[in-house]
């Protein structure tokens, strides 16, 4: 059964910097992801076993004090926190960083900011199949593509749960030596084609509320059936 308690969870923004090189597999958890795990074991299985997990939400970082859980996060580390991390580390330096998933459009305004953002940056992107499943064929050309690609930083963006289940799964396949997110979607807020909470709700914890109130149609089942489920299930833990 999949635990809260027992997961291995980054303690704050400033252990990013301690992150070894070379090929580590990056994932996040919040309260949705975690509700979603508890149902999918292929997912329970990528995010325990992926070598770092950062706790974006901080109903995460709560519930891990509430119920004396084996890691302690401090802080909220979110995706967007990761990104700017690993991308401002590797502009210092220069290389290739990779984008795979989401829509032709989204890749092309991310390529076009990053030009301006990361300028010392050689920007990559692969706009996979829009369907529930790939077939063999649909992921032998994902991965041919990152592989030819040899990225020094990949980015995974599809969507949780099928981006953690898709690089777990093709992990040792992908002949890489770089760190890989899956955070599927900072790929829209950095092409500004969905917009992220202002500072103040970010810093109250309230992002989760805020993007409800702007997408309630899709959200609401999301934050108000999950975060009462998510409670629920810390109770039973």
């Amino acid at each position: 059964m999949f635990c809260l308690k027992s997961l291995n969870i980054l303690g704050s923004k400033a252990e990013l910097a301690s992150l070894p090189e070379g090929k580590l597999l990056i994932n996040t958890i919040n309260a949705h992801s975690y509700n979603t795990a508890r149902k999918d074991s292929l997912f329970a299985d990528a995010l325990t076993n992926g070598d770092v997990l950062i706790p974006d939400g901080v109903s995460i970082v709560k519930a891990c004090k509430w119920i004396k859980a084996k890691s302690q996060p401090k802080e909220r580390i979110a995706g967007w926190d990761l990104f700017f991390f690993e991308m401002n580390k590797l502009e210092k330096k220069g290389g290739t960083v990779m984008f795979m998933g989401s829509s032709q459009k989204v890749l092309d305004l991310i390529v076009k900011r990053a030009a301006v953002d990361f300028p010392h940056l050689k920007v990559v992107t692969y706009s996979p199949p829009y369907k529930p499943e790939f077939s063999d064929e649909d992921n032998k050309a994902i991965i041919d593509a990152i592989n030819a690609a040899n990225p020094d930083l990949l980015w995974i963006g599809m969507t949780a749960p099928k981006q953690e289940k898709w690089t777990y799964s093709h992990w040792n396949e992908l002949n890489i030596h770089c760190h890989v997110g899956t955070i599927g979607a900072v790929f829209d807020f950095f092409a500004g084609t969905v917009e992220r909470a202002p500072i103040w709700w970010q810093e109250h914890g309230l992002e989760w509320l805020y993007r409800l109130i702007k997408e309630p149609k899709r959200m609401w089942r999301r934050y108000i059936i999950g975060n009462s489920l998510f409670l629920w299930n810390m109770v039973k833990e």
